[in-house]
């Protein structure tokens, strides 16, 4: 018996490694290659976003306090305004796609008033150090069941799985780092952690980077290379589910493999950005560390550039 589920066990991680998500980031380059996001007729994401956030395995607590200070930063309007760019700013760019909605008919978007604000708020917390679904969770399969279990079919939240060190899922460390998708009709994000799985890949640009050409490596700015590489993952996906939440919204490519507004610009996060080199951002003169936006409370960020499809680019803080 212990034989067999060994030769299962194997079998299922080569089908991960091997074989393609339905959901997976199709090869992308944002330097050789323009977007082409459109609108495909389906809503996007407005006004409360109610989040549940699921930690799956033994998430770190300075990884969870990470990540809860990433997202009280999205609407943080109790800051210190004379440290700039703040976060809120980066999420006043997303939420501004609202307005990049074509009319019914064509033609460009219609003047109107201002746009309502997405406020982003955690109503539920959820820790699961058993690893009910195991350690392997595929987007068929276990994905949707935890989905399903840990919101008890709620409709009013999105759930946001953070993944422990010893997780894999599939579809990540290929292309993305965090992915989002649609159980029972209702958006989801997962995000992955590059402390051991593929840090290589994800935790760039606070890592060392796999690929060629030799990429320069910044301090993290929360000095927490998992956790701020996760931050980065996070903010992709979210932004790319509010302007894509049911695969209907704005996005280049096919439905099962879109590419949105933020991965498009993956890799980009200051002005002068090339292949391995991030772009200019600040430095924080005390610790040498990197970033590019202040967020709750004076803490630090590295958020990614978003495509803005007015002057169709990647716009950076």
């Amino acid at each position: 018996m212990g034989s067999s589920s060994s030769i299962q066990l194997l079998a299922l991680f080569l089908f991960l490694v091997f074989t393609p998500s339905l959901t997976q980031a199709r090869s992308y380059d944002p330097f050789t290659s323009k977007p082409e996001i459109t609108h495909h007729g389906g809503p996007l994401l407005s006004g409360n976003l109610n989040l549940a956030l699921i930690w799956y395995g033994n998430c770190g607590r300075v990884q969870k306090n990470i990540i809860r200070n990433f997202i009280k930063s999205l609407n943080s309007k109790d800051g210190d305004t004379n440290l700039q760019p703040q976060v809120s700013d980066w999420w006043k760019v997303v939420g501004n796609y609202q307005a990049a909605v074509p009319p019914l008919g064509q033609g460009p978007p219609a003047a109107g008033p201002t746009l309502p604000k997405i406020t982003v708020k955690v109503v539920k917390q959820v820790s699961d150090n058993t690893y009910k679904y195991g350690k392997i969770l595929t987007t068929v399969d276990f994905i949707p069941k935890l989905v399903r279990d840990y919101t008890a079919g709620d409709p009013n939240i999105i759930p946001v799985i953070v993944t422990a060190r010893d997780v894999t899922v599939q579809g990540l460390c290929t292309g993305k780092c965090a992915d989002h998708g649609v159980v029972d009709n209702k958006p989801y994000i997962i995000v992955g952690n590059p402390e051991t799985e593929c840090p290589g890949a994800c935790g760039w640009p606070f890592h060392e980077a796999d690929t060629e050409p030799k990429a320069v490596v910044l301090q993290p700015p929360n000095a927490n290379m998992a956790a701020d590489a996760m931050v980065v993952a996070f903010a992709t996906a979210l932004a790319d589910t509010v302007t894509n939440p049911l695969n209907t919204g704005f996005y280049e490519g096919v439905e099962v493999d879109p590419v949105g507004p933020a991965l498009a610009c993956r890799g980009i996060f200051g002005i002068g950005a090339s292949p391995g080199n991030p772009g200019k951002v600040q430095t924080d003169p005390a610790t040498g560390a990197s970033f590019n936006a202040y967020g709750n409370k004076g803490k630090k960020f590295l958020l990614p550039a978003i495509w803005d499809p007015k002057n169709s680019t990647c716009w950076t803080l």
